[in-house]
This record gives structure tokens, C-alpha cells and sequence, in this order.
């Protein structure tokens, strides 16, 4: 369905207040991600910690981490024989950060073949009315626009000529038309920055990753030290639905209401 055994391949995944249909989620979870040969998988709305450890401790090879700090929070799965946790800490988490960022930003460094990588897990205040208003601070999209700018601004400053991944639910359309587009600075950033499912937002509708609306709202952003990495055919949608027999309305009845968003990147090795 997904992966390769010489690429580093990546998923990012709101997984709706997991578990959303209780024991028949973690059911489904499990048999897909022992289905699904992904490497790292950064899963957004965690509700029931409890579960969600016990569910991977059950899988051979898999370990997890979460934070719980927040409603519905964020956590990471990943293959305990080719990941090298460095260490997974949350940024932005003090009180001034809290309207910009409902749940903090999850950072994993890491190590995969001998390369190291920091992945940063986000999931986006949700809503609004399509319209960036800079002047409101209680706007939604005025506070996706500042989480992004300041993730940006975190990676310029922090981890310049490293090898990072933003992903997660942003909650926000790449393909929204200025002065509305809260990516609009690091869209602009094409020395430094690129959003890898960008074709995915532009195309049909059946590849996006939140068909209820539908909209495409969870996405993948690598910095130019992984531009060389990344082939345009190694990012998709993946449309679990299309393997079960009552398709979309048993996948929403008993996974997500999204899709998991995934990327199979080379291994660059640098000296």
C-alpha cells in the first residue's frame, strides 16, 4: 500500500479523538499499521493515552510517544529497528504561544540510516470564515498564519542546514488565493521551503485528504536540504477507504473523518 524498505517514509495522520469507535478503532489502527510499511507516523488527536500505548505495545517493532498535555494531543509511532530517537520535545509551549498554537508543536529528532532528521508535529486551530483578517488575534486564520510564520521563523533560527519536516493538520487550504493564503510567506520561500502535497491540494478532490468537506488540510513541508530527496511520485494520499468493503462510510464510522497523508523520501548522505 505504502513504503519501501530503502526510503525514509513518513506519515502524518489525524486519527479523530482515537479512538474514535473505541476497541473496533484500535482493531482497524493496528491491522493498518502493520499493513502499511511507514517508517515514522505522526498521529494527531490522541484522546485516549491509555489505548494508544497499549494498542502499540501489542505491535512487534513499533514504539510510541505522545503528549497528553492538550485535548486530543499529538504522538509519533515509529519502527524501533531503523529509528533512533535523539530526543522529542514540544516547542512554543508557554502561556504567551497557547492562542497561536492550541497544541504545541511535537519536535522529534532523530536518526535513520545514519542521517539525522527533526520531524515537527502540528495540528492547527481549526475553522474560520476563509478570510485573513492580520489586525484580529481571535481570527482562525490569523492564527494559522502566525503558527506557520513562526514555525518558519523557528527552523530559520534553530535548525538551519538540517533536514526538517513540518507536517500535520493545518486546517487550512495551500491553494487559497492571496490575501487569504496563510502560507503565503513560506509558499514565497522557494529557496528554503516546499510544500510537498501542493499538487495534491491543486487537483481533484478525490485525492484530498479531508473528503467530508471535502478539503485537503493535512500537509507535508521540507526545507531545501531535502529538496534532492523528494520525487513527486513518492507523495499520496492514502485512501484506505478504497480497501474496505463499505468504503468511506466504514472508514468514517470507525477510523478518521481524514486520510493519512504519506511520503517516501531518498536518503541523502552527506559527509
Amino acid at each position: 500500500m505504502f513504503g519501501s524498505d530503502t526510503t525514509l517514509d513518513i506519515i502524518t495522520w489525524n486519527i479523530e479523538t482515537f479512538p474514535k469507535n473505541e476497541q473496533t478503532t484500535t482493531c482497524y489502527v493496528s491491522k493498518l499499521l502493520q499493513t502499511i510499511d511507514m517508517d515514522v507516523l505522526a498521529i494527531q488527536e490522541i484522546e485516549d493515552t491509555e489505548i494508544f500505548v497499549e494498542m502499540v505495545s501489542r505491535l512487534n517493532g513499533f514504539s510510541s510517544h505522545y503528549e497528553s498535555n492538550w485535548f486530543a494531543g499529538l504522538g509519533y509511532i515509529y519502527k524501533t529497528n531503523l529509528v533512533e530517537i535523539n530526543n522529542i520535545y514540544e516547542i512554543f509551549e508557554t502561556s504567551q504561544y497557547w492562542n497561536t498554537f492550541p497544541r504545541s508543536p511535537l519536535v522529534m529528532d532523530m536518526n535513520f540510516m545514519g542521517q539525522q532528521y527533526f520531524i515537527i508535529n502540528n495540528h492547527f486551530k481549526c475553522c474560520g470564515d476563509g478570510i485573513l483578517d492580520i489586525n484580529d488575534n481571535s481570527d482562525e486564520e490569523n492564527r494559522r498564519y502566525n503558527a506557520i510564520n513562526l514555525l518558519k521563523e523557528y527552523v530559520d533560527t534553530n535548525l538551519s542546514n538540517k533536514n526538517v519536516i513540518i507536517l500535520g493538520d493545518f486546517n487550512d487550504n495551500l491553494a487559497d488565493a492571496e490575501p487569504n493564503n496563510v502560507f503565503e510567506k513560506i509558499l514565497n520561500d522557494k529557496d528554503h521551503y516546499f510544500f510537498i502535497d501542493f499538487d495534491i491540494a491543486n487537483s481533484s478532490s478525490s485525492e484530498w485528504s479531508f473528503p467530508s468537506w471535502p478539503s485537503h488540510l493535512d500537509h507535508i513541508l521540507i526545507s531545501d536540504e531535502l529538496f534532492s530527496a523528494f520525487s513527486s511520485d513518492n507523495i499520496e494520499t492514502i485512501k484506505i477507504d478504497n480497501y474496505l468493503q463499505s468504503g468511506w462510510i466504514e472508514y468514517d464510522n470507525n477510523i478518521s473523518d481524514h486520510r493519512p497523508v504519506g511520503v517516501s523520501l531518498k536518503v541523502i548522505y552527506k559527509k
